[in-house]
């Protein structure tokens, strides 16, 4: 699975209002300078955030754009949704006819990925911005399994 751009620069952008429009609006210039992302890309993408309610503009001197909520209440998944990204994992389309193999069926491992894609969903759905603003998002490492450890052992 790959996130595309869409996604990738709607979080980044919607992370640096909530770090720089605490109080005031920030102008979307401003966000495309620190963020390096092409402001005519961010208009596109902040039309679609504020449809979806996730910001608010403000016109004239001293306009731009603000969230609409704080920053623990909008989740990761909400922007990505917002900026018409799917997060899919499977290579057929949900709902479709046609499934994942030319067969017309699914593949054999087609549970896997569909699961691991709401795994995704529910990770992204768990993260606010303001964990990522505060560096809350750091993964646990995983430990080995028991069994991994007694075969390199006997090794």
């Amino acid at each position: 699975m790959k996130l595309s751009t869409k996604g990738r620069y709607g979080v980044m952008a919607m992370v640096d209002l909530a770090q720089f429009a605490a109080l005031d609006p920030v102008a979307l210039a401003e966000v495309a300078g620190r963020q390096e992302i092409s402001l005519s890309y961010l208009e596109q993408l902040f039309a679609k955030l504020r449809r979806a309610g996730l910001v608010t503009s403000a016109r004239g001197p001293g306009g731009g754009y603000k969230l609409a909520y704080a920053a623990e209440e909008i989740r990761i998944a909400d922007v990505i949704a917002a900026v018409d990204e799917p997060i899919r994992t499977t290579g057929c389309k949900p709902g479709a006819a046609k499934g994942c193999v030319q067969r017309s069926s699914r593949c054999m491992t087609h549970d896997l990925w569909e699961e691991l894609g709401h795994q995704i969903h529910a990770y992204l759905n768990s993260v606010s911005l303001a964990d990522v603003c505060e560096g809350r998002v750091y993964a646990q490492p995983q430990r080995a399994p028991a069994a991994a450890f007694s075969e390199i052992a006997a090794e």
